[in-house]
């Protein structure tokens, strides 16, 4: 294993916690029957949802999970 190897196993190790800690920071899209009703209401006013905290942690699951698929990908390629 050379240095390249084991640099992008110490990234890839890091890139999974990172996403397993904003995964578990978001909030279910159904939370029960509240979710429900209120879903409608947040389609409607949710136009600022980009910019809000939930908005932050969906950006931050796509760009570490796609970080993820490519180190992952360059790993089974040097390997």
């Amino acid at each position: 294993m050379g240095p390249l190897s084991i640099i992008l196993v110490i990234v890839l190790v890091l890139i999974e916690l990172f996403l397993i800690a904003v995964v578990l920071l978001q909030s279910g899209k159904n939370a029960g029957l509240s979710g429900t009703i209120a879903g409608g209401a947040e389609t409607f006013f949710g136009k600022n949802k980009a910019k809000s905290f939930e908005g932050k942690l969906e950006l931050a699951t796509k760009v570490s999970a796609t970080a993820f698929i490519v180190i992952s990908i360059i790993l089974t390629l040097l390997a």
